[in-house]
């Protein structure tokens, strides 16, 4: 499985809309930077984020998630309490190959602050804006940025495809736009 280069990102990129809106170069500035890297591409957080709470004293239960045990937030930036997680989604939406399986890291930034970004795979013909999730380890609140960089995704191509796609087992969590909560 070799991993994709920028040469490949951005000729899926423009030719098959693999990654929408698509930055072709990093942009940095005073942001945390996003875009296409050398290997990967670093995208952004969107600016809605559903911050976990406990105030409902609720039980986190993945068959029978509760959406009241999180906070809706808009804007440009989100703090995460102290040994919390936040919920939030891409900027960017993606349309991933049949024969290609995507992998995502943290941004280094983050993670040297103690904010770990998660995210599970991206499955061959999987699409949609991706949910990301936001831990902060840390034991004081920690913030994060709207519209600018979150993680890097990493394009994994396969020897071939695979029997059974994504889209072909129709996977709960196709085509999901903005956050989308734990689904069984």
């Amino acid at each position: 499985m070799p991993v994709q280069s920028d040469k490949w990102i951005k000729k899926m990129a423009i030719d098959q809309k693999m990654i929408e809106p698509f930055e072709d170069k990093q942009i940095r500035g005073n942001n945390i930077s996003y875009g296409v890297s050398s290997y990967g591409y670093d995208a952004r957080v969107g600016n809605e984020f559903k911050i976990f709470t406990n105030v409902n004293t609720e039980i986190v239960d993945p068959k029978n998630f509760k959406p009241t045990s999180f906070v809706t937030k808009k804007g440009t930036e989100c703090i995460i309490p102290p040994n919390s997680f936040v919920l939030a989604s891409t900027v960017e939406y993606f349309r991933i190959p049949d024969d290609v399986l995507v992998i995502c890291l943290g941004k280094s930034t983050y993670a040297r602050c103690g904010i770990i970004v998660n995210v599970t795979p991206l499955e061959p013909s999987w699409c949609g804006n991706v949910t990301l999730e936001f831990s902060n380890t840390t034991p004081l609140p920690a913030k994060i940025y709207a519209n600018e960089g979150a993680c890097q995704f990493i394009f994994l191509k396969g020897n071939e495809k695979p029997e059974t796609t994504y889209s072909d087992r129709e996977g709960k969590y196709m085509d999901q736009k903005g956050v989308t909560l734990p689904k069984v």
